[in-house]
């Protein structure tokens, strides 16, 4: 069109002939035309429009990492250098963490585990004797993608102003002392409290105002543990009572990691509504109606996280709940009649499957999760922390033999430890998909 105007144009220029009124508008036009498409097809656009709309036009705009938070008014430098951690993990694509085997690693391990002062006697492996140290040199290896390493930096950053606190029984409390280790690696922590048995303990990382706290509640409900010296063999459990140690302080807790399962196995009583409503393992005894301790675990893990839910309704703070999975033990026999557990290698994949048990009390924790988080508010997340299948395989983890210092020394029969986790041990790795669970 431009093209044909042009030589119209030079033609009558040529003849010298002069342009009717309505011509010349007409031309006119078309003049404003031309030089409107020269500009739209042909003039680029500014430099730093350009810089603007770098940004690919399939990624939309709450698809992009979160800003960062706001750092601390204080003059440490690790806090200014690091990326945050919403930075670090807002790419990674979804993985299932829990689905891997166990593959060698030469690299040493995250702390050192006669130097830790987080560690209990009984987890301390190499302190007490142990000098197999193959244990050490593995690390979790996912099927579909990889599982990044702990970073004491990255979750210290988040922790920056936050309390987390871990509740439940021992093992609860073991992957509690390992967290400790793994970030006391980077930061100190002062420990500020510390009950007679070492069951309630709370540290504080003051380059971070950041606080970790352990509360023994072993069925997270309110209970009375059994006594065998004071002639007390079974646990009582009170179905519609909370264990308020540590209810009472989730208006001060940030974030609450839930550990428990292994009590529900041990012969109880079960109350409700002020009368006894059932018992595992002592129908015949009592006359009571035998009750299976699956169905109970779950009523207990729906009924607290319910009302973790409903107390946390008027908090303006965000809160975590995580909920670590059933961690199986590996005794070759009776675990009270010093049963060994005598592996020294990790199972290969395939090798142990897990058990009716093991799979009920991982399902249980995972459909709670899910259930309370498709019903919570905005402000409340909760999530399973997978660790069944990882620590199924690890049956060369424990302390074994070495829960004290110098087992062999005194002859007879030496008591094992196969429940809990030698530090450092497979017991991290709990805390590594602990951070990645935060970070997603």
């Amino acid at each position: 069109m431009l093209t044909n105007f042009l030589k119209t144009y030079q033609q009558l220029q040529n003849d010298k002939f002069l342009l009717p009124k309505r011509q010349f508008v007409t031309y006119g036009l078309y003049a404003l035309i031309a030089v409107a498409l020269l500009y739209l097809f042909v003039d680029p656009a500014p430099a730093s429009s350009t810089k603007l709309s770098m940004k690919a036009p399939w990624i939309q705009e709450e698809e992009l990492p979160p800003p960062s938070p706001p750092l601390p008014h204080q003059g440490d430098e690790k806090l200014r250098s690091a990326p945050a951690p919403s930075q670090v993990s807002a790419a990674a694509p979804p993985c299932d963490y829990s689905d891997g085997e166990w593959v060698p690693d030469p690299r040493p391990p995250p702390y050192n585990g006669t130097a830790c002062d987080a560690i209990k006697d009984g987890r301390s492996c190499m302190a007490n004797g142990r000098t197999d140290t193959d244990y050490i040199y593995w690390r979790w290896q996912p099927r579909l993608c990889d599982l990044p390493a702990f970073s004491p930096d990255a979750f210290l950053r988040w922790l920056h102003n936050k309390h987390m606190a871990f509740v439940g029984d021992s093992l609860a409390r073991n992957q509690a002392e390992s967290l400790m280790c793994l970030l006391s690696s980077w930061s100190p922590a002062e420990l500020v409290h510390r009950d007679a048995e070492s069951r309630f303990r709370r540290w504080v990382f003051h380059e971070y105002n950041a606080t970790v706290s352990i509360f023994w509640s072993p069925f997270l409900v309110k209970g009375v543990e059994k006594s065998e010296h004071a002639g007390v063999r079974y646990n009582e459990l009170f179905l519609d009572a909370f264990d308020e140690r540590w209810m009472s302080q989730l208006g001060a807790i940030d974030a609450a990691v839930l550990s428990a399962g292994q009590w529900f196995q041990i012969p109880s009583i079960y109350h409700e509504g002020g009368r006894v409503v059932g018992c595992h393992g002592c129908a015949a005894e009592f006359n009571y109606t035998e009750t299976s301790f699956f169905g109970v675990f779950r009523d207990v893990v729906g009924r607290t996280l319910a009302e973790v839910t409903r107390r946390r309704e008027d908090s303006r703070g965000e809160q975590l709940v995580a909920l670590t999975t059933f961690s199986p033990s590996h005794f070759e026999g009776e675990w009270n009649k010093g049963a060994p557990c005598t592996k020294k290698r990790p199972y290969k994949k395939g090798e142990k499957e897990l058990g009716y048990t093991e799979t009920e009390m991982r399902k249980i924790v995972v459909e709670a999760a899910a259930n309370a988080g498709a019903a919570a508010s905005s402000t409340l997340r909760f999530a399973a922390v997978d660790v069944t299948t990882l620590a199924n395989q690890r049956p060369d983890g424990h302390p074994g033999p070495y829960m004290r210092k110098n087992p062999f020394a005194g002859g007879g029969r030496v008591q094992n430890d196969c429940l809990h986790w030698c530090m450092p041990g497979p017991v991290d790795t709990f805390n590594q998909l602990l951070l990645q669970t935060i970070l997603r």
